[in-house]
This record gives structure tokens, sequence and C-alpha cells, in this order.
């Protein structure tokens, strides 16, 4: 896919219109998710080879952008780019995030029809500017962004592409590459998680419900996300056509520190806790990423005693769910089934959930108690419970 020829047929699956939802901010996907890392090749290296990304473009000091380095991968419906910081005045900024927060998401770009009034509409109602709406353009065309800040350090940018028929964008160049894994079957983008502090959960949904127009899809608190040691409170938040989700975590008081809170002590702040993305057949998925490294976390076999009766008949033999540690929930709509890796980075945070949806429009509410046990054994093993 060396061009984005097919970016008006995004088709997201399992689009819902959520009437709650006021919509003066028509999103039409996700666009990318920049990363800022230590090293971008090597970065793009591993995504490569453990999760199948494929090369799209690329731009460094080869198109005469001397700040950073970017490599664009990109998997169906799904493009990251991973953005290293060069030697150079003007880019403290990356330097900062990258000293402050080691590798972690620092834009997370929306697909709009228009930039400019994306960001006249957020910024008039209270979001604070990341960069004015700005044109830029090469021989492909020309791309319009904007962009507002929200939680911690992380970015959102609006992207309007509809006069473009690059690769990716201005300065970036096709990247053609020898190396191209086979894909592991993700799809796009299910759902995005922040991790916020103590308190700020209600301040940041109530953000995208007056900035941005999203409904409060659901609301888990205390009693619905704990175990025996740890817990936390979650708003999921949806734009109206539910093509965008951005569940917002928080810490809840318990005997030991939760996994929130060791988010935010090794990120040093609020930030994207994990990137959920969809699969058509899990089984595949997770097999291929076992295969190329990637490591998941622990589901107690136990799970899968009772797990049957809790979700009834599914298509899936619950013995290979279980030798692989894939859980299993299900809603008034249909089930699901997910599976969380542990994190990429050295810091526990950053990881990536896989998700197959059959129906299903929630998140996996009863394995709530199984995960965060599986998350609470790591911690123990970091020494950080």
């Amino acid at each position: 896919m060396s061009e984005l020829k097919n970016i008006d047929n995004f088709n997201y699956g399992l689009d819902k219109i959520f009437p709650d939802a006021d919509d003066f901010l028509p999103l039409l996907g996700t666009d990318y998710v920049e990363l800022y890392v230590g090293n971008a090749k090597q970065a793009a290296l591993f995504y490569k080879t453990a999760l199948g990304f494929q090369s799209l473009a690329y731009s460094g000091l080869e198109t005469g952008v001397k700040d950073r380095t970017s490599y664009v991968v990109v998997q169906d419906k799904i493009r990251l780019v991973l953005t290293t910081p060069m030697p150079s005045e003007g880019n403290n900024d990356l330097n900062e995030h990258l000293v402050k927060h080691g590798d972690g998401v620092k834009v997370i770009a929306l697909w709009v029809d228009d930039a400019t009034k994306a960001w006249q509409e957020t910024t008039k109602r209270g979001a604070k500017s990341y960069f004015e709406p700005t044109k830029e353009s090469d021989e492909n065309g020309e791309v319009i962004r904007s962009g507002i800040h929200t939680y911690g350090d992380t970015v959102h940018v609006f992207v309007e592409r509809k006069n473009y028929k690059g690769p990716f964008l201005p300065n970036y160049e096709t990247w053609d590459s020898h190396y191209n894994p086979s894909t592991v079957g993700l799809k796009y983008i299910d759902h995005m998680v922040g991790n916020v502090d103590w308190g700020e959960m209600n301040i940041w949904a109530k953000f995208y419900n007056e900035v941005m127009g999203f409904a409060n899809l659901i609301t888990f608190d205390d009693k619905d996300i704990s175990t025996d040691y740890t817990a936390l409170m979650s708003k999921v938040m949806t734009n109206g056509n539910g093509r965008i989700k951005f569940p917002i975590n928080e810490p809840a008081k318990g005997k030991k520190k939760s996994q929130i809170e060791e988010y935010i002590d090794f990120y040093q702040g609020a930030g994207c806790q994990h990137i959920a993305v969809a699969t058509d057949d899990i089984v595949f998925t997770v097999s291929e990423m076992k295969k190329r490294g990637v490591e998941f976390l622990y589901v107690p076999g136990t799970y899968y005693d009772t797990v049957g009766e809790r979700v009834g008949e599914i298509a899936e033999s619950m013995d290979v769910l279980k030798e692989h540690g894939i859980m299993v929930d299900r809603d008034e709509e249909g089930y699901l089934l997910q599976i969380f890796t542990k994190p990429f980075t050295d810091r526990p945070t950053l990881f990536f959930e896989i998700i197959q949806r059959k129906g299903a429009q929630s998140f996996g509410k009863g394995n709530f108690k199984a995960l965060f046990e599986s998350i609470e054994a790591e911690q123990a093993r970091r020494g950080t419970l």
C-alpha cells in the first residue's frame, strides 16, 4: 500500500450512531498515531517483524527534514508514525518528551473533512491550541492540519487530506523496503485508553463531551474494576458515529498501588496507556504474534473453569482460547474476545490490546478481575505493586 487511494472507503466495521453525542465535529476515523521513540529505525523494524506492519513512508534528512526522522508503517487501516529527534535547535519538545516519558504516544490524529473548522470548533469551546490550521503541500497536492492539546502531553491533530494523493503527508517519500513480513491480521484501531491522575477522569470526560461533542458510552466504578488489592475507575467516551472511542482511566483507592498509579509514576504524567487493535481472527493473530516474539499477559487457567457458563455458546474452541490466554465476554449484542500484551517498552507503560468483536459493543467487563490479577502479578515481579 504505497498510497492512500482507499482513504474514502474506510469502514470501521461497527459504526453505530450515538444520539447523545453532539456531533458538531464529524470524525471520519483515526488517521494515524504518532509515537516518539528513541530509535525510529529500530522501532519500525520491531513493529514490522512482531506485529506485521508494512513500510509506507519516510521523512528525514533525505526529504529535507532536519530536526526529526519518521518512519510510517501500515497494516490495513492502521498507520503508526515512529519519530525520533535529530540533534537540532527547535526540537526540544521531542527530546524533553523522550527524557520524561520514554517511548510513548504523542499524537492521536483524527481524520476530518475540514481541519480548519475542527480547530475553530474545539478551541472556541475551550481547547488549548497545539497549532493553528496549516497548509502543507508538495507535487502530490495539499494537506491541512491543525492540533489541540488533551490530557498530559498528548495532542490531537486534525487531518484534512481530500486534496492529497501522496504516500502519506508532504515531506514524506514512499518507503520502499525489501523486508515486509506478512501481516498478522490487524484491521483498525478499536479504541485508545488514556490514563489520568487522581480526580481527573471527570475533568477529561467533560473535556471530550463539551469540547469535542463526545458522549459517555459507559462508566465503570471501583466496584466494577477492582481486585483484593487495586482498583480504578473509567469512563468510555465516544464520538457520534462510534468510530472514535477513548476510555479515560483514573486510580481508585486500594490496598496497593494500581496499574494506573504505576503507569503515571513511570510515564511521569497522564498519557495513552494502550492501543486496542481489531482483528477478524484473534486466534490467528495471537498465534502469529507469539511466533514473532510478542509476550502476552498470563491468564490463570482457572479463569476458563467458569467462563463458558458466563458467556454461553461461542464459535471458538475454549481449549484453544485457553491455550493462548484469550479471554471472552458477552453483552446484550454479542460477545468479544480479547487479550493484552505485556508492555512494549522498558518502562511499564504502553501496551497493546488485541480484540475481536462478535457483535459486542462493550469492553470486557466480565474479564476485568482476571485481567487485573494478571497485571498485578506482573507488578509484583517488578516490585511496584
